[in-house]
């Protein structure tokens, strides 16, 4: 079987299983989230919070103006 010669049938078997399958998929009923109170674990507080200290060299005005970097 060449599938380059049957691509039409293919796409029509493929489009007859996805469709009905769509519309099963619909009524699934939707999964509802549970809500947990939360922990103090779970509650970032004053001192446990993460910081980013991020150095770098900054460009001098000479390598702004060339817009090359370092």
């Amino acid at each position: 079987m060449n599938i380059m010669k049957n691509m039409e049938a293919v796409f029509v078997v493929a489009m007859a299983l996805a469709v009905p399958a769509s519309y099963l998929v619909d009524g699934v009923p939707q999964a509802q989230a549970r809500s947990y109170s939360a922990d103090a674990a779970q509650v970032a507080s004053g001192d446990k919070m993460a910081v980013v200290k991020v150095s770098a060299k900054r460009l001098g005005a000479e390598e702004k103006a060339d817009g090359s970097r370092g």
